[in-house]
């Protein structure tokens, strides 16, 4: 299995609206970027991050296509409405 995280960094002028994040957002994300099997919203007590979203997929070719959705740009072009922070991405194989 394959998680996206994307990490929201925390910063003096960074916001982040987490209700949108969870209403709108990440739906957007299921119905934008086709093979997303979960996903999960981890929202920061401490540490260097606001937030971070994490997308599961079921291997590298399902996320490459759905990195290669037509419909994949929606979810990018959505930031701005939730926050104005630039997030920082990891792709990592889940061993257990």
């Amino acid at each position: 299995m394959i998680r996206v995280s994307v990490m929201y960094p925390k910063g003096d002028d960074a916001t982040f609206d987490l209700d949108y994040y969870q209403a709108s957002h990440m739906p957007l994300v299921h119905r934008a970027m086709p093979g997303v099997l979960r996903t999960e919203i981890d929202q920061a007590i401490d540490g260097p991050y606001l937030c971070v979203g994490h997308l599961y997929f079921e291997s590298m070719e399902t996320l490459g296509a759905a990195m290669g959705a037509p419909t994949a740009g929606e979810a990018m072009a959505d930031l701005p409405n939730f926050t104005n922070t630039q997030p920082v991405m990891q792709v990592a194989q889940v061993l257990s």
